[in-house]
């Protein structure tokens, strides 16, 4: 029985509002980070067995979905999209979304119903990212970029809040090369890059003026840390790396910041923590954290955790799913 069941017509019916009226519990120092999934119908009652388990767990405080709540091959549709917001709000634990390539750059595709991406990220906005709080029975408090950069109101997806002193950031960047196309017109792009680089540059700035004791960033694509997808199409007429201001400006912001940075991505559905990234003279940035989330159709969630008296602030525990009828 999932959450949604649980619930029931009454329940559901609360859904809408900030907060249900039974107590919640204590902010604890962990959360849960989920993405790339469902892909298709299949993946649908195992992702709601996913979010009741970590509904299930006292000690989160909140849930991150890194993006993809669809398959690549399905239709962009209102009614998916808005089954998709009645799971994330049935999650005991805040939720928060970050949108992924699946559910708005590649909605142009034949088999995704030829939607304009642009149309479809407007109506992610409206349907995910509309008030200043997050989705799920229980909610916190998130700031949007255009309520402290308001020349980029339009961003909404991007977000971050502050939990157990580390400041949390989300970037609207996709899968896809961060939506560069290699013929045709890039407007778009350029507007999220201008929106994206000043929405870091903020969260880094915060962080080291509040002295925080580390920041972690989440967004959908796997930006290429290593540089293998650069050179693999760099021979192609009209490309250019879509992922290249984002990883010099993260390094050199991590360097000065000289504390704990978490990257959370999805897209390429290979859980793994390491520290890919590298400045522009090849050095590795040491206190950065790569973490790829669980996907399909490999399905899972992380249990991060924030320790105050480990140097590393940042613990991780992986949790594969196991099918259950």
């Amino acid at each position: 029985m999932t959450s949604r069941d649980r619930l029931g017509k009454a329940g559901r019916g609360l859904l809408s509002g900030a907060m249900l009226a039974w107590a919640a519990p204590a902010m604890a120092g962990s959360f849960a980070l989920i993405g790339d999934m469902p892909y298709g119908e299949a993946e649908v009652v195992p992702m709601r067995q996913i979010i009741d388990e970590i509904s299930a767990d006292d000690s989160i405080a909140f849930v991150v979905h890194d993006g993809d709540i669809k398959s690549g091959s399905e239709e962009c549709d209102d009614a998916r999209l808005l089954a998709r917001r009645a799971d994330f709000d049935g999650s005991r634990h805040p939720f928060i979304l970050i949108p992924g390539d699946n559910e708005w750059t590649d909605c142009h595709r034949p088999n995704n119903g030829r939607y304009d991406p642009e149309e479809r990220l407007a109506r992610l906005r409206e349907l995910f990212f509309a008030g200043d709080e997050s989705l799920g029975r229980r909610r916190i408090r998130l700031i949007r970029q255009g309520e402290l950069q308001p020349q980029f109101a339009a961003w909404r997806e991007n977000v971050r809040w502050e939990f157990e002193g580390v400041l949390m950031v989300g970037l609207n960047i996709p899968g896809s090369n961060n939506n560069w196309k290699n013929r045709g017109a890039n407007g778009e792009f350029n507007a999220r890059l201008e929106a994206n680089t000043a929405w870091l540059a903020a969260a880094f700035a915060h962080a080291r003026s509040q002295r925080l004791r580390g920041l972690m960033l989440v967004l959908q694509a796997n930006p290429d840390f290593e540089g293998e997808e650069a050179a693999k199409h760099a021979a192609r007429p009209g490309f250019r790396d879509g992922y290249a201001e984002f990883r010099s400006q993260l390094a050199g912001e991590a360097r000065a910041f000289g504390k704990p940075v978490l990257v959370v991505h999805g897209d390429t559905h290979s859980y793994r923590i390491d520290k890919p990234l590298k400045d522009a003279g090849g050095a590795p940035v040491a206190n950065v954290t790569r973490l790829e989330t669980f996907g399909s159709p490999g399905l899972g969630w992380v249990k991060v955790t924030i320790d105050a008296a480990d140097p590393a602030v940042f613990r991780f525990q992986g949790n594969r799913y196991n099918r259950r009828p």
